[in-house]
């Protein structure tokens, strides 16, 4: 099987293998004060201090989680209820606006729309350009409107679905300015951009607890394990926790840490900041060679997302095929044993169009035919020439079959 699905999920590296083996031999709870519970606590804490420094931040300012899910929920969730309790002490005037792009990953959306039905969040989207960036003049207006009703700001650093690199340093500065915190989303960044929180920090004049303040990140995007993520949160953000009881990682996290898997997240992390650069300069080449491709063989694909080489991460290729449904070519490269991805969800058998094309005003055409291909630390040429190779008569096989019929029989 040729895998070209790595913002999905990518291979474990066989760093973060050995390192998780060895620490699952490793016995005690690092809570614990006896010699076996210190020595689950030292390795955990040096694997802390390992991923901070690949993110350009301080050991303690790492909270580890279950999941990159989890980091977004714990900052979206957790700085929203702490901006309501410090409005509420502040006097009546409340902080109900969550400031959004539209096009985010569904762990964003889903986690401001549940806020907004339970909680009485207003939920402010902020529309796109037409190669899925956020527009800044938007995002500056709706800041200047009442920037003291804005609870927070949360973003992505790079879109997962057509890999579009954001302004970060741009929308950290304008938070920073109308003193609001920001959530940045650096899931499908992680592992292919540089990444310095500290740094962003300083950059943009971000004073305390506001600007950058919250950076979520995921192992298994990068090579260490599923199971564990990351939430980068500065020493000044006052966040309310998900979880309860313990009082473990600054009261933040509760619960018993993975040491084994946080070892495991280290050697990955480390293992990827080494060759950043290089290996970031050899997925564009094959990033590039894919789009070239793909435009010989299929001229009426479109590529989605900046098509500025510089403006996209490494890894990424996004194009809609007219015509077809992404699901259809999806399977038929499946069955020529290539592992794409499709940029349309499928809820109960119906394909339903992309969100993100959507949102940068693409016809529901368009955002039916997606197709996502995304290159990883074992990509090679041999896996683009076979991707490649079988786009073809996959393409015609699925063009023939044309788009599904968006009513079923349950419609009638």
């Amino acid at each position: 099987m040729v895998y070209l699905d790595h913002a999905a999920t990518t291979p474990m590296r066989p760093e973060a293998i050995e390192a998780l083996t060895a620490a699952l031999r490793i016995v005690g709870n690092p809570s614990s004060i006896h010699s076996a519970g210190q020595e689950a606590k030292r390795l955990l804490e040096e694997s802390r201090e390992r991923v901070a420094a690949t993110l350009g931040a301080d050991g303690i300012e790492v909270v580890f989680t279950g999941s990159g899910t989890e980091a977004v929920n714990l900052a979206i969730k957790g700085l929203w209820w702490s901006r309501q309790a410090a409005g509420a002490r502040a006097g009546p005037r409340p902080r109900p606006r969550i400031i959004v792009p539209a096009g985010e990953h569904h762990a964003t959306i889903d986690t401001a729309e549940w806020l907004a039905e339970h909680e009485g969040a207003v939920v402010e989207e902020v529309p796109l350009d037409e190669v899925g960036r956020v527009r800044l003049d938007a995002l500056a207006g709706a800041l200047e409107r009442d920037a003291a009703s804005v609870a927070l700001v949360t973003m992505i650093w790079a879109n997962n679905e057509v890999g579009t690199i954001q302004p970060v340093a741009e929308v950290a500065r304008l938070a920073a300015r109308a003193g609001v915190p920001l959530h940045v989303d650096a899931i499908a960044a992680y592992g292919q951009l540089p990444i310095d929180f500290r740094g962003l920090r300083r950059a943009t004049d971000a004073p305390a607890g506001a600007g950058l303040v919250a950076l979520s990140v995921s192992a298994h995007k990068i090579g260490g394990p599923v199971g564990i993520g990351a939430l980068v949160l500065d020493r000044s953000a006052a966040v309310e926790p998900l979880i309860h009881g313990g009082g473990q990682q600054r009261k933040v996290r509760s619960g018993t840490q993975d040491v084994a898997a946080a070892a495991a997240f280290a050697a990955a992390a480390s293992a990827v900041h080494d060759r950043l650069d290089a290996d970031a300069e050899r997925m564009s080449r094959l990033r590039d060679r894919v789009i070239a491709g793909v435009l010989a063989a299929v001229p009426e694909a479109r590529l989605s997302g900046d098509p500025d080489p510089a403006g996209r991460l490494p890894g990424n290729v996004h194009f809609s095929f007219p015509g077809c449904e992404g699901d259809s070519l999806l399977f038929l490269l499946d069955m020529a044993g290539v592992a794409v991805s499709t940029g349309s969800a499928c809820q109960a058998g119906v394909p339903e169009p992309s969100h993100v094309l959507m949102a940068m005003g693409r016809s529901e055409a368009d955002a039916r035919g997606a197709l996502r291909i995304t290159l990883g630390h074992e990509s090679t040429d041999a896996d683009v020439d076979a991707f490649l190779a079988a786009l073809p008569g996959a393409y015609a096989q699925a063009a023939r079959a044309g788009l599904a019929a968006r009513a079923t029989s349950f419609d009638r």
